[in-house]
């Protein structure tokens, strides 16, 4: 391979502008850019994930929380999933969104500690601050704080 002044790297290293001995693209990157254009492709629940956080990441809430409402439909136990789906919901206000999502969550696993954080910050932007008290303690002691509520 030849060195490129405009080498691009993932994580994992790889440069995507490599070359191959005889100067040409590399095969691997013909294929995933073709992709893009099959009219029959669809995405599978990981690269709606993927998509999802890039979406979350640059702030654009609503569309994320959309893209990761269809992924949760998609694969209905996946506790990150649904938590980043709550955070998009909480973000763009959709708050009773939140809360059902964070509802759930703390169902299947009562030791989530940020997710109960999450459930008391939404029930409190909703106005019901005496409703989230309890989840706000739950809270502060699953993550070794003392509660001052």
């Amino acid at each position: 391979m030849r060195d490129n002044d405009f080498a691009v790297h993932d994580s994992t290293g790889y440069d995507f502008n490599a070359y191959q001995r005889n100067g040409e693209v590399a095969a691997d990157r013909w294929v995933t850019a073709m992709r893009l254009f099959d009219p029959g492709h669809v995405d599978t629940p990981a690269e709606k994930w993927e998509r999802a956080r890039l979406l979350f990441d640059s702030r654009d809430y609503i569309k994320a929380a959309q893209l990761l409402a269809e992924v949760a439909a998609e694969v209905p136990f996946q506790t990150d999933l649904r938590l980043l789906l709550a955070r998009a919901y909480y973000h763009s206000a959709q708050l009773g969104k939140a809360e059902a999502q964070l509802r759930v969550i703390v169902d299947r696993d009562p030791v989530e500690h940020y997710a109960h954080l999450l459930l008391g910050r939404t029930l409190e932007r909703q106005g019901r601050a005496e409703e989230a008290a309890p989840w706000l303690r739950l809270a502060a002691a699953f993550g070794g704080e003392t509660a001052d509520i």
